[in-house]
């Protein structure tokens, strides 16, 4: 295994590094040393979570030895010499985390492919680790309410797997010393008949490192419940492109009016608990006073939500921030009070447990979220914190019951629009470094204005591919010329929707396998599928039909219970032979553009549409632009203290769209020995200021086509060199084998039909001939030599043709035509 001496710190690598993965190694460790926060870009396929590991191992592990072994009994009361780089007698905890635990699973794979063995643990939910008979069959609040009742000292009813969990942490301390994840501590767990969720609980308290997921972090909850000693810890935060969004989101809420009545009826439902409990049984360990004081609050909450005075369905009723305070101190709720609140709230969700746990096996109890609701808006005495956020009342859509009761069906929320509070808070915490990291980050700038934190280290890598494994081109326009624009004035019109839609069916005859089709929207999903299986004359085939020849389509469903199904049937039709790959219709910031690994033949190329541009009239996307808006203008004192610029409404608006790009173009080209085509369909990608919001990989490979027809010429010759370098798979052609012969710059229709007696069929459609950027006025005589691009026949061979030998074909007085096999 190589070893590199990085910024005087020897890297264990398992294999021979790029350039580009030192670079990467050199810019994590020069974070660690220098105890500042890092901004890291790495396409995926560049080794960066590998990297990654390595880098931070290495740098812990000149700081002391791992917590194992012989070490785990003393590393922790032996201070050693380098720990003064530390900053403190006990080496810093690393907490690594990412969005998913799929993608950790992953995370944890490639820790086992290294040379490091740090003390480890993953945390997981108690859905995942629980081995409770009972228990385990719960889901959310109801779960983890149960858990905890059973847990409790003195209970009647008590939980067997969690007595004697800590005990077993120590006397098994080769716990965590070999990379584990989730399934290997739930197996952990069932043969030792120890609560796996405990045992992770005990065990983060002597790890090196700690893997887990955002919410474990961000959510104030969560991360007090770790009882990790934080002080010069390292954060890792993986897969961080849209940390931004998960920030602000975590620290925001909405109250619909549905939810709130829900509450109502589980507050009078506790009432008549408690009275028929104390009627009973005498029992007078919770007082009905409080449920009832409970539901006298919610219902006033009620009312004055619904006595805001809305003028305008679309834009709603907006007030600043602090706003919210005043609203809850007329029902008396504040600072003081609502420590009660939820104190109450919990004695409720445990009532209704205990009563009926059937009935909350799904849902859980609704009152848990007033008592979130309650936790976010009185986070900090000072309330500083409102100044972020808006008050905002938004009009419904009601449903059944509400309109009977001739109610308004609202939705209460408190947005906030500084997703930097989480990480400002790791400042007070003492947290050494943090560091961001993703293949698709760029635009930087935004994003680190965003987190209100200043990032000394920041990285934009190259790919470890070479030039001849991408190819990237702008196609303004379609093959009869017209412009290619998603725009909201051009998106609805027919010619546009049809111009896209000939573009596709050339590009899907084109690429080989697997190709992926974003859309802005699934507005625009929706509204071009609908108008391609529209016919345009009544003896033509649809454009649908025209796509569906070469290649067999999925179409992302809106709905995430059904997403599982449609992957399958996209791998299912990638293997299908009968077709020549299969196409996924997706949208930008959808399931398919998120954490979905789309290599080698699975994604041979992917199509952006248009730039994904929120809409505009969201009242959220709305408030947060006038919110930035405000802030440029008033260019705080804290922002110069930090050393950054002022983002605009305007500003975020844009690079949000771009983000969005750039996460869906990281779909294809995986891996050093991958190779695909990025092909933006919009002419406002030909501006440089767009480009320049791409990912820095991918810029240098970007060119604009003012033809049609030579952005076909030019991608049919970039596969078909793939072929000819072998990355593609060939087969021998048999005798009566069909196959895809690119005719290449052919004279007159009459010489290649002449040419080829054996093609089956008549000969290519008039509208196929259209759809490739080449005239065909005057009945085919047109001369075909303007066309640079290439037209497809099928034909029967009379004899075998060896492959990859390419033999040139010849017939009666025309040109040469060389054969050529994409993925057969």
């Amino acid at each position: 295994m190589p070893t590199y001496k990085i910024r005087g710190i020897d890297v264990d690598f398992p294999f021979e590094a790029y350039d580009c993965q030192l670079v990467y190694m050199e810019k994590v460790i020069q974070s660690l040393q220098n105890k500042c926060n890092a901004l890291l870009e790495s396409p995926t396929g560049t080794g960066k979570t590998l990297c990654l590991l390595c880098a931070t191992l290495a740098w812990r592990k000149s700081l002391g030895p791992f917590s194992t072994g012989a070490n785990s009994q003393t590393a922790s009361s032996q201070p050693h010499e380098k720990l003064s780089q530390s900053g403190g007698s006990k080496p810093p905890t690393i907490v690594y985390a990412s969005r998913t635990h799929s993608q950790l699973r992953q995370v944890i794979q490639e820790l086992k492919r290294t040379s490091y063995r740090p003390k480890m643990v993953i945390l997981g939910s108690r859905e995942q680790l629980c081995i409770h008979e009972e228990v385990s069959l719960l889901r959310g609040s109801a779960q983890n309410n149960a858990c905890r009742y059973l847990c409790k000292k003195g209970r009647k009813r008590h939980c067997k797997h969690y007595s004697g969990v800590a005990d077993y942490v120590k006397d098994n301390p080769q716990l965590g010393e070999e990379p584990i994840d989730i399934e290997d501590l739930a197996k952990i767990g069932r043969s030792s008949g120890r609560c796996p969720y405990y045992i992770s609980r005990e065990l983060n308290k002597v790890v090196d490192i700690l893997f887990a997921p955002y919410n474990y972090l961000i959510d104030r909850g969560n991360r007090k419940s770790l009882g990790l000693e934080w002080n010069n810890s390292i954060l890792i935060f993986d897969e961080a492109h849209n940390l931004e969004s998960l920030c602000a989101d975590a620290a925001s809420f909405d109250l619909p009016s549905g939810t709130l009545t829900a509450c109502i009826s589980e507050a009078k439902k506790c009432i008549d608990l408690c009275v028929g409990r104390r009627e009973k049984s005498n029992d007078k360990t919770l007082n009905p006073d409080n449920f009832a004081i409970l539901k006298a609050l919610l219902l006033k909450l009620e009312k004055r939500i619904a006595e805001v005075p809305i003028k305008s369905k679309e834009l709603g009723y907006t007030m600043p921030g602090p706003y919210i305070y005043e609203l809850l101190a007329d029902l008396n709720i504040t600072q003081e009070t609502s420590s009660k609140l939820v104190d109450t709230i919990e004695d409720a969700s445990q009532l209704l447990q205990e009563e009926d746990p059937d009935k909350t096996k799904g849902v859980g109890c609704r009152l848990e979220s007033i008592s979130d609701i309650l936790k976010i808006i009185f986070r900090d005495k000072q309330n500083a914190h409102a100044s972020f956020y808006r008050v905002h009342v938004q009009e419904a859509e009601a449903n059944a019951t509400d309109v009977l009761k001739g109610k308004a069906s609202r939705t209460f929320s408190w947005w906030c629009f500084n997703p930097g509070i989480a990480m400002q808070e790791f400042y007070g915490m003492g947290v050494g470094s943090i560091i961001l990291t993703s293949g698709t980050l760029s635009p930087m700038d935004s994003f680190a204005q965003e987190l209100k934190i200043d990032f000394p280290v920041r990285l934009e890598n190259p790919h470890v591919i070479s030039s001849n494994q991408i190819w990237a081109g702008v196609v303004p326009a379609g093959p009869s010329g017209y412009s290619l624009n998603s725009s909201y004035r051009n998106r609805d019109s027919l010619e546009y929707k049809q111009e896209l839609g000939n573009a596709i069916v050339n590009i899907a005859r084109i690429v080989p396998d697997g190709l992926l089709v974003f859309f802005p929207s699934y507005y625009l999903l929706d509204q071009c599928i609908g108008c391609w299986k529209n016919k345009t004359h009544e003896n033509s085939s649809t454009i649908w039909e025209r796509i569906c020849k070469h290649k067999k389509p999925v179409v992302e469903p809106r709905q995430s219970s059904v997403f599982p199904a449609a992957i399958e049937d996209y791998r299912a039709k990638l293997k299908d032979t009968t077709a020549s790959g299969a196409v996924f219709f997706a949208v930008c910031r959808g399931k398919v553009s998120e954490g979905l690994d789309f290599s080698d033949h699975a994604g041979r190329a992917v199509v952006i549409t248009g730039m994904p541009f929120t809409t505009l009239n969201d009242p959220k996307i709305r408030l947060k632009r006038e919110y930035l808006d405000l802030q440029a203008q008033s260019k705080r004192q804290g922002f110069q203290a930090l050393k950054l610029s002022v983002l605009t409404g305007e500003d975020w608006y844009n690079q949000q769209a771009s983000r969005a790009v750039n996460q869906a173009v990281g779909r294809v080209i995986r891996h050093r020995h991958d190779y695909g085509a990025i092909i933006f369909c919009d002419e406002r990608f030909v501006h440089p200021n767009r480009q320049s919001q791409i990912s820095l990989w991918i810029q240098p490979h970007i060119k604009s086509y003012s033809k049609f027809g030579d952005v076909v010429f030019t991608l049919t010759r970039f596969f078909r060199e793939e072929v000819i370098c072998g990355r593609t798979k060939l087969k021998l052609i048999k005798s009566e084998d069909t196959v895809l012969v690119s005719l290449q710059k052919l004279l007159y229709m009459e010489e290649a039909n002449a040419s080829f007696r054996r093609i089956r069929g008549p000969s290519p459609a008039m509208e196929d001939l259209s759809s490739i950027g080449c005239g065909h006025h005057g009945g085919g005589r047109q001369l075909l030599e303007q066309c640079s691009g290439e037209l497809e026949v099928v034909f029967s061979c009379s004899s075998s043709i060896p492959v990859p030998d390419m033999e040139l074909l010849t017939g009666e007085n025309a040109r040469a035509f060389q054969v050529f096999v994409l993925n057969l």
